[in-house]
C-alpha cells in the first residue's frame, strides 16, 4: 500500500512540475518566439512538413501555458 501512496505522491509532484514548466515557458518565450517566428515565416518557404509540425507544437505549448496561467490567476482571485 505504501508503494501505491508513494507513486501517487510522485505523480502529483511531476504533474505540478510539468504545469509550472509549461507556464514558465509560455511567459518567457511568447513574445520573442512570435516576433522571431513571424520574421522567419516571411523569409522561409514552409514546404517542409517537419517545420510546420514543430512550429505548431511550439505555438500550442505557448497557448497551453497561457491558458494554465490564466486558470491559476482566476482561481486565486
Amino acid at each position: 500500500m505504501w508503494i501505491l501512496n508513494r507513486l501517487l505522491i510522485h505523480l502529483c509532484v511531476m504533474k505540478n512540475f510539468i504545469k509550472f514548466s509549461l507556464i514558465w515557458y509560455s511567459q518567457q518565450f511568447a513574445i520573442p518566439f512570435w516576433i522571431v517566428g513571424h520574421i522567419h515565416l516571411h523569409l522561409n518557404n514552409y514546404s517542409d512538413w517537419v517545420e510546420l509540425v514543430l512550429s505548431l507544437i511550439m505555438h500550442l505549448s505557448v497557448m497551453a501555458g497561457f491558458w494554465l496561467d490564466w486558470k491559476n490567476y482566476n482561481n486565486k482571485n
